[in-house]
């Protein structure tokens, strides 16, 4: 498959309005940010936002603003033989109006494809490649489960739990206990230790513990901060107890793992 021309984000007047008796010429994808009336098939429907549509390339279709402006990401692309069978793998509708939902997701890749393709930087054809067809994968996957209401939840709370991993690296004496990472984050405990192994490939406490380990080899190494002083900056309440798990992860005592550094 190859792009043609794209466009993220693009904010057009009430006056807006796009007419093609012939089709687009080519395959035509729109992420339809805004209310529009669109002609599809001899027929007139009002499109919510946050919808999508494929077009194929001789697919009669006209477009306009509903409201003040119309707002879109767009691509124009062909499909190159041999990509005609991993293209209808994707099952995505053709030339049919879709509901997602939410957009956020896959109108983040659209920003990373636009950017890509109008670079000049190093392998840009080969991570154009690979973005669209995370961008088809992702639409396919949100068109199938009938569009984004869950999907929205699903993006906040995987960014909240990727921040959540992130402080057990950076200020792991932040970190709650498991029960009240899953308390905040509305989930049941084994319900939350389930997401978040699925989600990173390692247990809850394996990441706090191996977050720990990590900060205090970081102060071990730029600070004169005593073994007991580490210890509580990690989240430790026991001096001793950290010092063992240290041992057990390292190899070797704090004291021992600084004066070898």
């Amino acid at each position: 498959m190859r792009i043609g021309t794209i466009g993220y984000n693009n904010v057009h007047g009430k006056d807006f309005i796009i007419d093609r008796p012939n089709g687009p010429g080519s395959y035509l994808l729109l992420i339809i940010k805004t209310p529009a009336r669109f002609w599809l098939k001899g027929q007139e429907q009002r499109v919510k936002q946050n919808s999508f549509i494929m077009l194929s390339p001789h697919t009669r279709c006209k477009y306009r603003a509903l409201e003040d402006v119309y707002t879109d990401d767009w691509m124009h692309f062909d499909i190159e033989e041999g990509d005609h069978a991993m293209f209808a793998g994707y099952k995505i509708p053709i030339d049919e109006l879709v509901y997602l939902g939410n957009t956020t997701e896959v109108s983040q890749i659209m920003h990373i494809l636009t950017y890509e393709h109008y670079s000049a930087g190093e392998y840009r054809e080969e991570i154009e490649a690979h973005y669209l067809h995370i961008l088809l994968l992702k639409l396919a996957r949100l068109i199938a489960r009938g569009g984004g209401a869950c999907s929205e939840m699903l993006i906040e709370r995987n960014s909240r739990i990727t921040e959540l991993k992130s402080l057990m690296y950076t200020a792991p004496c932040e970190v709650p206990d498991v029960g009240t990472m899953a308390e905040k984050m509305g989930m049941s405990y084994s319900g939350f230790q389930h997401f978040y192994k699925k989600m990173f490939g390692v247990g809850v406490m394996t990441d706090v513990i191996n977050g720990r380990i990590e900060y205090a080899k970081r102060l071990l190494s730029t600070t004169n901060l005593t073994v007991a002083e580490v210890a509580e900056q990690c989240g430790y309440r026991n001096e001793y107890h950290f010092m063992r798990q240290f041992r057990q992860k390292v190899g070797k005592s704090p004291t021992e793992y600084r004066k070898s550094i």
